[in-house]
């Protein structure tokens, strides 16, 4: 690390409730995250009401590395209950907090954190990308939905599954079950900016089934509501004018796909039909080809024009935009 560098330290909290097939990768991945600015003081991992292996498996990894450190809660008392306990044994200002059933990109932790050196940041979030295959209905609404999120994001950040935030709060009211917009609602109150980190990638598994996906929504958005009503903060995801806007700009694209398609398959059944009637009617077989043109470029120059006209269009970072 470069000395004259300023060292940005973290304490990583880990939440996890039956996380046996999930949590060994997981903490893996956070020990060898690549850290140039940032340094992870303590992986704290807050067990509630396991019943499978989680915690055996999460004790071998304390034998392993002094960094990790495990909370258990006996029974299961929600989310919040579990982010409390982390808050009150973070030492870092700085903290970040995962879900147990993710996996961060090797330089995650890095991408988020290093916005904290600007002292206006409050609270930082990961680009949610799914892993499910997108190859059954639920699995597409799964990856439809985190790019919706992911345009919105660009716009005004709405942020879950890692998050990182300064330690301006000791505690999160038991009532509320949307830890990350509870967060969100104190760091805006305290006239700090939330960003969001694109190139921070988490890597999550969405719903497989449609009930899962409707019960996963549905508790969502309760939440978010409730959020709403009694705090009187609102999260980008249901300020419905945008998020029809980012919608509408997802169906335009869609359309514009579509009607490309349709020219394509136009184009190519028209150079065929032409095709079989040089081969059919011409008796031509085009052994002396009639050239097109336009390929007729200096490759290595045209490569690179294309990069250059790449690197000058906008790129998604949303990293100063204040709310």
């Amino acid at each position: 690390m470069d000395q004259t560098t300023p060292q940005l330290r973290c304490s990583v909290g880990v939440t996890a409730y039956n996380e046996e097939a999930n949590i060994g990768r997981l903490l893996d991945a956070l020990l060898s995250q690549q850290l140039r600015v940032v340094d992870i003081s303590e992986i704290i991992v807050v067990a509630s009401g396991c019943t499978d292996n989680t915690i055996p498996i999460v004790e071998s990894f304390v034998a392993r590395d002094p960094r990790i450190r495990l909370f258990v809660q006996p029974k299961r008392e929600g989310k919040t209950a579990a982010v409390n306990v982390f808050l009150s044994n973070a030492v870092e200002d700085i903290c970040v907090l995962e879900s147990g059933d993710t996996i961060p990109h090797p330089e995650a932790v890095e991408h988020m954190v290093r916005m904290f050196a600007d002292p206006a940041v409050g609270m930082t979030g990961a680009h949610k990308t799914p892993v499910n295959t997108p190859d059954h209905l639920v699995g597409l609404f799964t990856h439809l939905r985190l790019r919706l999120e992911h345009q919105l994001c660009l716009e005004i950040p709405r942020l879950g599954e890692m998050i990182a935030f300064r330690k301006v709060f000791d505690h999160i009211p038991p009532d509320v079950a949307m830890d990350e917009a509870f967060v969100e609602a104190l760091v805006v109150q305290r006239g700090m900016q939330v960003r969001y980190a694109p190139d921070a990638v988490v890597y999550n598994t969405g719903p497989d089934t449609v009930s899962d996906w409707v019960r996963q929504r549905r508790r969502n958005h309760a939440g978010h509501l409730y959020l709403k009503s009694k705090y009187g903060y609102a999260v980008s995801s249901i300020q419905n004018t945008r998020v029809a806007k980012v919608a509408l700009k997802e169906i335009w694209g869609a359309v514009r796909l579509v009607w490309t398609l349709f020219l394509l398959a136009v184009l190519e059944l028209w150079s065929r039909l032409l095709g079989w009637y040089d081969f059919a009617i011409k008796k031509d077989r085009h052994v002396v080809w009639d050239m097109a043109w336009s390929q007729k470029v200096d490759v290595e120059a045209e490569r690179a024009h294309t990069a250059a006209d790449d690197d000058l269009r906008p790129t998604a970072v949303a990293g100063p935009r204040a709310r």
